[in-house]
């Protein structure tokens, strides 16, 4: 199993691959989040002796916007060419404008992202991948039922968020960040998760292995 680390106290000197983010460091996020999809043993600094914590969910924003480009949407999921990619964020925000930052002028297969925040899983079926926050968790049952049948995919980080039924599952694991992948609710949702992005996740199913339609395994 893969981990994406973020060390809360460990100093950038300690470790070659260590990268400390201080108060400018917004535009070198999502770049170094880049890096750790492909490189999981890097840690992310988040404080050190000499600068600011970064914060856990300015991360989280980053891994989000990485996380759209290793995953392929069917073309009805879109009601045109040229409409954007929407990240909808359910119930109460705990990214402030992290998440903007971490988006802001960028595109996935030349589409453009736009950011909304949703109140109800009916407001959210015009995104295309939701964070379901911590605030949603008593109805996460019926949230992913309602988004269930929709190419929608599906991120949170309360307990068992994909074995519950979730796509992404953020997990903090002591000081580090892990993520589970539900790969039987992403293919009956009709997406395509990237294999390279499979490798480096705990990956979960709802069903037994060969029982899934097609038994593709949500490869890429």
């Amino acid at each position: 199993m893969a981990l994406l680390s973020i060390k809360h106290s460990l100093r950038a000197s300690t470790h070659p691959k260590a990268v400390s983010f201080g108060p400018a460091a917004g535009a070198a996020l999502a770049t170094f989040a880049a890096m750790a999809l492909w490189a999981a043993a890097a840690p992310v600094v988040i404080a050190s002796a000499n600068s600011p914590a970064y914060t856990e969910y300015e991360v989280k924003a980053a891994f989000l916007y990485k996380f759209t480009k290793f995953v392929e949407w069917p073309e009805e999921a879109f009601s045109g060419p040229d409409a954007p990619l929407t990240i909808g964020v359910l119930g109460e925000d705990p990214f402030g404008y992290a998440l903007e930052e971490a988006v802001r002028g960028k595109t996935v297969s030349n589409r453009r992202i736009e950011v909304q925040r949703t109140r109800s899983a009916t407001e959210s079926q015009r995104c295309q991948m939701v964070f379901i926050s911590a605030s949603e968790e008593p109805k996460l049952g019926a949230t992913l039922g309602a988004l269930k049948g929709s190419s929608i995919l599906t991120i949170g980080d309360v307990g068992r968020f994909a074995e519950r039924g979730g796509m992404i599952g953020l997990l903090k694991d002591g000081n580090k960040i892990r993520f589970q992948i539900n790969i039987d609710a992403a293919e009956d949702a009709g997406l395509k998760i990237s294999s390279q992005l499979l490798n480096l996740a705990e990956v979960v199913r709802n069903r037994e292995q060969g029982d899934g339609p097609g038994n593709q395994n949500g490869e890429g």
